[in-house]
C-alpha cells in the first residue's frame, strides 16, 4: 500500500508574522538560531565533560553563597572588617530562603533577583559609609552626598593624576554595577538550587532557623559577636532613617536660620569696639587638635607655636587660644567656615545650601554691614564662581586666578600659603586706604595628601611664585603618602608647621598696631592621621596688639599665646560669632522665624 505523505507548503516570508497587528515581532530568526546554538553547543560540552560541568556548577554555586552571605554580613566600617564579622549566622538569609521555598517559578525568579539586588545596593552603600567614615569621620549620606563623589574624584586627580582619577571612577562605576548584577544573579541561582532540592532545603531552613533563634536566646557568641545577627537588615533600616531625619531637618533648619540673635541690628550697633581695626579671619586647613596634642605630630608643631608666640611677642602681639568643636571633620571645609561665621550648626550639604541661600547675618558680613569697613576674601582653593561671596559679605573676592601667580600646584592646594599671604599684602592689607580693612583668608597649604609640602623663602622673593619650582619638584611625590599613615602623619604635621609659620611671619612682618588677627583650623584631619576616635575640636586664637582687644575677652579663660591648654575651654563652634560680637559691643536685636 502506498505511503501518502502530507503536503507541506513551503514556507513564506510572513508565515512567523503574528496575528495581531499589535503584538510584538518575534526574535529575528537569526538570533533564535544564534540562541539555540549557542545552548545546543553549551549541553554539548556537558554532555562531552560531565566532570568538568559538574566542577563548574559547584565552584560556581559556592561563589553565589559566598557572595550572598558576605554581603549580608558585611560591616559599614573599615575598623569592624575582621573574618570574626563573617562567622556568623544572617537571620536573612534565612527568611529569605523561606519565602523562596514557598513560590512558585516566576515570582520565586522574580522575588530571588530583587532581593540579590537590592543586597548589592546595600553592600555599594556599605562600601560608601566606609570611606565616608574613614575621610569624613560619618556615614554616606544618601540624599546628600552623591555630590561629593565629583570632589573625591577632582581630589585624586590633583594628588595621584587625571588618568589614575579617571580610572578610579570608572573603576568605581564598573564595581557597583558588577556587584548588583552578580548579586542578584547569586541570588537566582541559589533560589533555584533550593527548588531542586526542596525537601531538603525545606529541612536545612527549618534547622538553621532553630539554630538562629536558639542563638538569640542564649546569646551565644563567637570572638565577641553574636551567632545570630540581623546586620544587613539594621543596615538598610539605618539608610532609610537617615533619609527620613534629612529630609525633616530640612524644614526644621530652614526656620532655625530665620531666628537670629543680631538679625536686626543697625550696623552702627555692631562691633563698635573695634572700629578702626583691621581684621583678618584665617581658616587654617586641617589644623586640628590632634596636631597639637598626637605623639607624633605634637613635638613639631608645638615648638613652631612656641617659638612663633615669642616672635610676635617680640613684634609687640599677644595671643589668647582655645579650642572649637568643628561641624565637619576630615574634609568639607566649607561646612567649618559656614557653621563658625553664621553661628549655626551647617553640618551637611543641605543646610549649607539653605543657609547660604537666605538672609542669615555671618560675621563677615557684619562688618560690611557698618559701613565702616572694606571687606575682601583670598581663596586660593576657589578655581569656580563663587556666588556665596555676597552671604558672606564680601566686596571683593580673590580667588586662584586673580593672585598673580605663576608657579606649580601642590597637589591640591594651587598655592602655597606664604604666596597668598604676600599676595593679600601687596593687593589689600598694605595698601593705603579711607577705611579699615576686614578680609577673609583661607590658607590651603595644609590640605591633604600633604605632598609635597612648600618650604618658606625669603618673604623679597616669593615674586609671582616662580621660586616655588625647584621646592615642588624635590617635595614628597603624593602617591608615597596618601597610603602611608605613619608618613601622613609626618607630612601633615610639616604641613601645619608650614602654614601657621607662614601666617605669624606675615603678621609679625606686615602687622600694624590695629591688625587684629582670628585664625583657626576648619576641621581635624581624616582618621588615618587623627586617630579613629579622635575629637573634632580644632585650635583657635586671637591676636593682637592693642591690650584692650584681649582684655575684651577676659572672662573667656582662654590660654595665653598660640597654644591652647589642654584643659582650655572648648565650645561648639557655632557658638563663636555671637560670643565675639557681644565682647566686642554688638546690641542684640533679634529676628525670629515669624519676623
Amino acid at each position: 500500500m502506498p505511503v501518502i505523505t502530507p503536503f507541506r507548503r513551503p514556507p513564506r516570508p510572513h508565515d512567523d508574522a503574528p496575528d495581531d497587528p499589535g503584538a510584538p515581532a518575534p526574535a529575528p530568526l537569526d538570533a533564535r538560531t544564534s540562541l539555540r546554538a549557542r545552548l545546543a553547543h553549551r549541553r554539548a560540552w556537558r554532555a562531552r565533560h560531565p566532570r568538568a560541568a559538574l566542577a563548574v556548577r559547584r565552584v560556581t554555586t559556592a561563589l553565589s553563597a559566598i557572595l550572598v552571605l558576605g554581603a549580608l554580613l558585611l560591616p559599614n566600617t573599615l575598623v569592624a572588617l575582621e573574618p570574626s564579622r563573617f562567622a556568623r549566622l544572617p537571620g536573612e538569609a534565612v527568611v529569605a530562603a523561606v519565602l523562596l521555598l514557598c513560590l512558585p517559578r516566576v515570582p520565586r525568579l522574580v522575588a530571588a533577583a530583587l532581593f540579590g539586588a537590592a543586597l548589592g545596593a546595600l553592600t555599594v552603600l556599605n562600601l560608601l559609609d566606609m570611606g565616608f567614615t574613614a575621610y569624613l569621620g560619618r556615614s554616606f549620606n544618601l540624599v546628600l552626598d552623591w555630590g561629593l563623589l565629583d570632589d573625591a574624584q577632582s581630589f585624586v586627580a590633583d594628588a595621584m593624576g587625571g588618568a589614575a582619577a579617571a580610572w578610579a571612577a570608572v573603576g568605581a562605576v564598573v564595581l557597583a554595577a558588577s556587584l548588583l548584577v552578580l548579586t542578584a544573579l547569586a541570588a537566582v541561582r541559589l533560589g533555584e538550587l533550593l527548588a531542586a532540592h526542596r525537601e531538603r532545603a525545606a529541612r536545612g531552613a527549618l534547622m538553621a532557623a532553630t539554630v538562629w533563634m536558639t542563638c538569640v536566646a542564649l546569646g551565644v557568641q563567637t570572638f565577641g559577636l553574636p551567632v545570630a545577627t540581623t546586620s544587613a537588615s539594621r543596615a538598610a533600616e539605618a539608610q532609610a532613617h537617615r533619609v527620613v531625619d534629612t529630609l525633616r531637618d530640612e524644614a526644621a533648619f530652614a526656620k532655625e536660620a530665620k531666628a537670629d540673635r543680631f538679625g536686626a541690628t543697625p550696623g552702627a550697633e555692631l562691633v563698635p569696639d573695634l572700629r578702626g581695626k583691621d581684621m583678618v579671619f584665617t581658616f587654617i586647613e586641617s589644623y586640628g587638635r590632634s596636631a597639637i596634642e598626637d605623639p607624633v605630630m605634637a613635638p613639631g608643631v608645638g615648638r613652631t607655636l612656641e617659638a612663633s608666640t615669642g616672635a610676635l611677642a617680640k613684634a609687640g602681639f599677644h595671643a589668647r587660644s582655645g579650642w572649637l568643636t568643628s561641624a565637619t571633620y576630615g574634609g568639607s571645609s566649607w561646612l567649618g567656615h559656614s557653621t563658625f561665621l553664621s553661628g549655626l550648626w551647617v553640618d551637611n550639604q543641605q543646610r549649607y545650601r539653605t543657609v547660604t541661600a537666605g538672609d542669615h547675618l555671618t560675621l563677615t558680613k557684619a562688618f560690611e554691614k557698618t559701613g565702616d569697613w572694606d571687606t575682601v576674601g583670598v581663596m586660593p582653593g576657589v578655581q569656580k564662581a563663587w556666588p556665596e561671596a555676597d552671604w558672606y559679605g564680601l566686596d571683593k573676592v580673590y580667588d586662584a586666578s586673580d593672585v598673580g601667580y605663576r608657579g606649580p600646584k601642590f597637589s591640591w592646594s594651587t598655592m602655597p600659603d606664604q604666596y597668598a599671604l604676600e599676595a593679600f599684602q601687596r593687593l589689600e592689607h598694605g595698601r593705603k586706604r579711607d577705611r579699615p580693612l576686614m578680609a577673609e583668608v583661607i590658607l590651603t597649604s595644609s590640605h591633604q595628601p600633604w605632598a609635597p609640602v612648600p618650604r618658606m623663602v625669603g618673604w623679597d622673593e616669593v615674586g609671582d611664585g616662580s621660586v616655588y619650582e625647584g621646592i615642588e619638584a624635590s617635595g614628597v611625590k603624593a602617591s608615597d603618602v596618601i597610603t602611608d599613615s605613619a608618613r601622613s602623619k609626618e607630612e601633615y604635621g610639616k604641613s601645619i608647621q608650614y602654614s601657621v609659620t607662614s601666617l605669624t611671619q606675615w603678621l609679625e612682618r606686615y602687622g600694624t598696631d590695629d591688625t587684629v588677627l582670628v585664625f583657626l583650623g576648619d576641621h581635624q584631619p581624616l582618621a588615618r592621621v587623627s586617630g579613629d576616635h579622635a575629637s573634632r575640636d580644632v585650635p583657635v586664637s586671637i591676636v593682637a596688639k592693642d591690650p584692650k582687644v584681649l582684655d575684651a575677652i577676659d572672662d573667656w579663660n582662654w590660654t595665653r599665646g598660640l597654644k591652647p591648654a589642654k584643659d582650655a575651654p572648648v565650645w561648639k563652634m557655632s557658638s563663636f560669632r555671637d560670643r565675639f560680637l557681644t565682647a566686642y559691643g554688638s546690641t542684640p536685636h533679634p529676628t525670629g522665624a515669624g519676623d
